[in-house]
């Protein structure tokens, strides 16, 4: 794995896996901001920002200022086909995505009504849609929430 398969901590608590990398990954590595990833990109990877900082942000109605504050400290983007081994929990985003991970063994079940969002727990492994607001709207990101929750992820020292 380089510098380039990943934007922000390798033992981050939250980690999203997307299979498309960001314009100008390299150069982020002095300058990891939300804004500076925003500001060289399109409007889809501030809608992927956003999304990761309201499921991965302690205070839910402060996702902003987390966003803007805290979250490449604590959690990261990957674009490998491979799950870090230090990493927290792992978020595998979109249904094509989750097909580069030959041979992910994982028990994950339904969280939500429909199916399309799931966890397995034991392997601290969450998969849904590709984050966008269609896909991921703010009650799937509640549900989506609530789960992590359950499972101690916002508490003082969960993974």
């Amino acid at each position: 794995m380089t510098s380039c398969d990943i934007l922000g901590s390798a033992t981050a608590r939250l980690i999203l896996y997307l299979p498309h990398r960001p314009v100008g990954l390299e150069t982020f590595a002095e300058t990891l901001t939300a804004q500076a990833v925003t500001e060289a990109n399109s409007n889809h990877w501030r809608k992927i920002i956003n999304l990761l900082a309201k499921v991965a942000s302690p205070e839910g109605d402060d996702w902003r200022r987390y966003r803007d504050h805290a979250l490449f400290t604590q959690t990261a983007i990957c674009f490998a086909p491979q799950l870090l081994p230090a990493a927290g929990w792992h978020w595998i985003a979109g249904k094509e995505n989750l097909h580069r991970f030959e041979g992910l063994a994982h028990k994950a079940t339904p969280i939500d009504a429909v199916g399309r969002l799931k966890m397995d727990v034991s392997r601290r492994l969450m998969l849904s849609p590709y984050p966008d607001y269609r896909q991921l709207n703010n009650e799937r990101v509640a549900v989506v929430r609530e789960a992590l929750a359950g499972a101690g992820f916002y508490g003082v020292g969960a993974c």
